[in-house]
């Protein structure tokens, strides 16, 4: 670790701002940590039996910061051993934005707070990526503006929001903007379901599109609306956007709608970071690699992402590190 870096403790306050080297590597291997997490279920975690499934709990909204720092301290340093050279931060309720200070919750970080932990990160050798999800179905940390989606109050206030973030991150290459799984489907068990469809989603998407573009990034999207929309998918889809299509399971057929994307995607000339996930099995993410490697265009695959959709949680912290462990053998045998 550099000196810069291990003057930068974990929450601790940097004084040395955008001095710290920046990586952008050329091939990558991304993993996605949450490091705010109201962003499933829209009811409050204060509302529910404490002896409800643990897996039900964690995914409520709470009225608090839920992130482990002494957790994600080893699991930081088992990414840099095992080769990982980006993190994708999914943000939520994690910091207070200067334009929206309602959004925070007990224990929201200081803009301070975090850009140090960008530090220390870059410090590692990590590429940092924000993430901010924009899908009506995973914007419960908007507070009450995710009951204004499509509104002109909502429109302003997801701006700023873009805006603050960029600044946060000293202007990274990247900004994932989430928007997957859309649906009433994903939604039934909320309190309010919001789907824009048709001209709608693509309105609202393609305005996300220029508002990250404007701010000087790159837009980074999950895939699976182009699961039951291909041919609008490919049609409309800017080639600028960064595609993650994720497929979790052990087998890999172009039978199976989701795995048949990534085939799509590349015919149709889109940059992807494929993602695999430990979430379902724990073979998936080397079969993801040998497969994607196997059928797409080199020069279109910019890397691939492990998401084990664990939170930084201390119970989560094994199953973390499992996905980790199933990462490096496969980034050393893709080097060598």
């Amino acid at each position: 670790m550099s000196t810069a870096a291990s003057a930068l403790a974990l929450g601790g306050c940097s004084s040395l701002g955008m001095t710290a080297k920046r990586p952008e590597p050329d091939f990558i291997w991304s993993y996605l940590a949450h490091f705010g997490v109201n962003s499933w279920k829209d009811i409050p975690l204060e509302t529910q039996d404490p002896s409800l499934p643990e897996r039900w709990l964690t995914r409520c909204c709470a009225d608090h910061v839920r992130f482990s720092e002494k957790s994600w301290s080893k699991l930081s340093a088992a990414l840099a051993k095992a080769g990982c050279n980006q993190i994708v931060i999914d943000l939520a309720e994690i910091v207070q934005y200067p334009s929206h200070p309602e959004l925070a919750v007990k224990g929201s970080w200081s803009v301070e707070k975090l850009r140090a932990e960008l530090d220390r990160l870059r410090g590692m050798g990590f590429e940092v990526i924000p993430k901010m999800n924009f899908s009506a179905t995973h914007d419960t940390w908007l507070k009450d503006y995710h009951r204004m989606v499509s509104t002109r109050k909502y429109y302003q206030v997801c701006e700023d929001l873009i805006k603050d973030v960029v600044e946060i991150f000293d202007h990274p290459r990247f900004f994932h903007l989430g928007y997957d799984e859309e649906s009433y489907d994903c939604q039934k068990k909320h309190l309010l379901a919001v789907c824009r469809q048709g001209d709608l989603w693509w309105h609202d998407f393609l305005w996300f599109v220029k508002v990250t573009e404007k701010a000087g990034s790159r837009p980074w999207i999950w895939s699976d609306y182009s699961w039951k929309h291909k041919d609008e998918f490919l049609k409309r889809m800017p080639r600028s956007v960064l595609q993650s299509n994720w497929h979790y399971d052990a087998e890999f057929n172009a039978t199976q709608i989701d795995t048949a994307r990534y085939l799509d995607l590349d015919k149709a000339g889109f940059d992807q970071i494929p993602a695999g996930s430990n979430f379902l099995c724990d073979t998936n993410f080397a079969s993801l690699v040998k497969y994607c490697d196997a059928h797409c265009s080199k020069d279109r695959i910019k890397g691939y992402m492990m998401a084990p959709w664990t939170r930084t949680f201390d119970i989560y912290e094994v199953k973390a590190l499992e996905a980790i462990a199933q990462m490096e053998p496969v980034i050393k045998a893709r080097k060598s």
